[in-house]
């Protein structure tokens, strides 16, 4: 333990998205099927056999449940702590990030505006005024990727309704994990985003070095259906993360690594080590390319299209479970004919979500035991 009983800062980069990815795998012939149907759209998207309709800035709505242990307060992190996590999303998503001026030119004409970004929720379930940020005493001394931290009834905190916010959870997190995410097709009551509280922001409990904010940055492209970068085969080199403007490498890299830094025959470039879906330290990862942009809108305006279709204020819902239906929505009048574009694209994006839901659901049928 360091001073106020933080935990050392890991060694090394760990995520455990994959770990619940091939969890949700085994265990549900639903997921696999509706994961087949986000793959088929990203792969029409990055073959041009369908376009982004999504021409302006998406803003999503976060809400971030603190969940600290009674005997450690510092875990209670601070709300300068989570407003510089907000920025540094924003920074990185919009590729304003200051350090992107360090992407080696050879690949800075990829470096990709994924038009997203992020603020706190200004209302909660109910409608009512929040600050966009819950927090929860647990007696739990820290939790893993099982997904406890999700539910109170484990010690955690119940989520938001996950089609109309994204659950951030911050928390103190066991085995040197930093985060993990859920793919877009998961289970509703789990689907968002968990981060150790030591690396989450820039400051308060925030640690070197992973004290630059990227741990969230990285855990929400998995949200948005990003893979790694070296595809999770162990360095076969047999497979890759499904994006064509990002080099297949070997293996997850660490530290902060030499330009280039070769695997997989990728030469004369090599790794795209400065990518945020590598391991490299914060410091060292500061882009993600035009192909990522595109993979995630096409999950922008599939799986996740009532981020897109949702105005800024929320009506009030039943506060209970999170359900996998878009709630509707109070629309403000604003000129230029805005409300009739986002009654167009509601109308467009809702068929072609059910369209998708309907192919998961043959699917389904079609392999009974799921």
């Amino acid at each position: 333990m360091t001073e106020l009983g933080l935990p050392r800062p890991p060694s090394r980069d760990l995520c455990g998205t994959m770990l619940v990815h091939r969890r949700l795998l085994n265990e549900s012939m639903t997921y696999r099927a509706r994961r087949a149907v986000i793959e088929n759209r990203a792969l029409q998207y990055e073959t041009g056999r369908r376009a982004p309709g999504r021409t302006e800035v998406v803003t999503i709505p976060v809400v971030v449940h603190v969940v600290h242990n009674r005997a450690l307060p510092e875990q209670n992190i601070g709300e300068e702590q989570i407003h510089s996590q907000i920025t540094v999303l924003n920074q990185d998503f919009r590729a304003t990030n200051p350090d992107v001026v360090k992407v080696p030119d050879v690949w800075k004409p990829l470096v990709a505006d994924a038009q997203v970004e992020f603020r706190l929720a200004t209302r909660d379930p109910n409608g009512k005024p929040t600050s966009g940020i819950t927090r929860t005493v647990t007696d739990e001394g820290d939790f893993s990727w099982d997904d406890a931290v999700k539910a109170s009834a484990t010690g955690g905190s119940d989520p938001w309704p996950s089609d109309q916010y994204l659950n951030l959870w911050v928390c103190q997190l066991r085995g040197g994990l930093l985060g993990y995410a859920q793919f877009p097709g998961g289970p509703p009551q789990t689907d968002g985003v968990v981060i150790l509280h030591s690396a989450f922001g820039t400051t308060g409990t925030a640690a070197a070095p992973f004290n630059g904010g990227r741990t969230a940055t990285h855990e929400i492209g998995h949200w948005l259906n990003l893979y790694h970068i070296w595809g999770d085969d162990d360095g076969a080199c047999t497979s890759d993360d499904k994006v064509d403007d990002t080099p297949n490498q070997a293996d997850a890299n660490h530290g902060t690594p030499n330009f280039p830094r070769i695997t997989c025959d990728n030469g004369p470039n090599g790794d795209m080590f400065v990518n945020y879906m590598d391991y490299t330290d914060d410091e060292a990862m500061f882009v993600f390319t035009r192909g990522q942009a595109t993979r995630m809108n096409a999950c922008l305006e599939g799986e996740r299209a009532s981020f897109v279709v949702a105005p800024t204020d929320r009506v009030p819902v039943t506060a209970a479970a999170p359900t996998s239906t878009a709630v509707p929505e109070m629309v403000r009048p604003s000129p230029n004919g805005e409300v009739e574009r986002l009654l167009h694209d509601s109308e467009r994006l809702t068929s072609e979500v059910l369209n998708d839901i309907r192919a998961a659901i043959g699917m389904v049928g079609a392999h009974p035991g799921g």
